[in-house]
């Protein structure tokens, strides 16, 4: 099968270049998606599962760091930057790779080349290690990132028949993709919300909103159990609220550990 690769940088002539970089250096690798900011990528990686994936660090929504660690040990990541400052000496233990921009065809090689030697030595041993290194590499990239996060939100505005309503954000249930809306469950009543969910993500509480699956992010304190459907599959049980919610596969890891 071939190497699936997904890219998100949002400058365009920097996208450009790394798509002829990698098609000339990587051929028999396949890129699935290319992104433009972080919030692309992170549903471009729920939909392609790729095996590599490309980060700018800085981008707008979701920062590269932060899709990073949502994707865990579950591909290979290498960032791109124009700072130096992130290419901290954490990289070279081998977890993680960066390339500095402009990214030198040389340099990608040597990525390219740790990448393929991963994928073809991967074990559970080593994905232990890898997820184990790259957790505190992400955590010493945040510290060293000068970024103003934005406060997380406390309340939402949001349609319930020819009401605007606001709602606490702490009483929903969950939330869950509705072709253009946002579906807003509480345990009362549910709610519409013009705001797409991946646009949601970045304001909401992560220790407090759990994303299971692409369409749906669950208030932990509102479920109840989770129970196996068979030997891949998972759903939850919803606090006061009879609709049972799927668990995606790259989610089932929240009930495991």
């Amino acid at each position: 099968m071939k190497t699936k690769i997904l890219i998100a940088e949002d400058e365009p002539l920097m996208r450009e270049r790394l798509i002829m970089q990698l098609t000339k250096l990587w051929p028999q690798a396949e890129i699935v998606m290319v992104a433009e900011n972080g919030n692309d990528a992170w549903d471009g990686y729920l939909e392609h599962e790729p095996d590599l994936v490309l980060l700018d660090i800085r981008m707008p929504g979701l920062s590269g760091i932060e899709v990073a660690q949502r994707i865990g040990k579950n591909a290979q990541i290498i960032f791109i930057t124009a700072y130096d400052q992130y290419a901290i000496d954490a990289f070279d233990a081998g977890a993680i790779d960066y390339l500095l921009k402009p990214v030198q065809e040389e340099r990608l090689q040597k990525a390219i080349e740790r990448v393929q030697d991963k994928l073809r030595n991967v074990s559970q041993n080593a994905l232990h290690t890898t997820s184990h290194d790259l957790t505190s590499i992400l955590k010493s990239l945040q510290a060293a990132a000068v970024t103003t996060k934005p406060e997380k939100m406390k309340w939402i505005k949001a349609s319930v028949g020819k009401q605007i309503k606001l709602i606490d954000v702490d009483e929903v249930l969950f939330f869950q993709s509705d072709t253009k809306y946002t579906r807003v469950v509480l345990a009362e009543y549910e709610a519409l919300l013009r705001t797409p969910l991946k646009d949601l993500l970045d304001g909401l509480d992560s220790d407090k909103f759990w994303q299971v699956h692409r369409s749906t992010v669950v208030n932990a304190k509102a479920i109840a159990a989770a129970e196996r459907i068979d030997a891949e599959r998972m759903q939850i049980l919803v606090k006061g609220h009879s609709e049972k919610l799927l668990v995606s596969r790259n989610f089932t890891y929240l009930f495991r550990e």
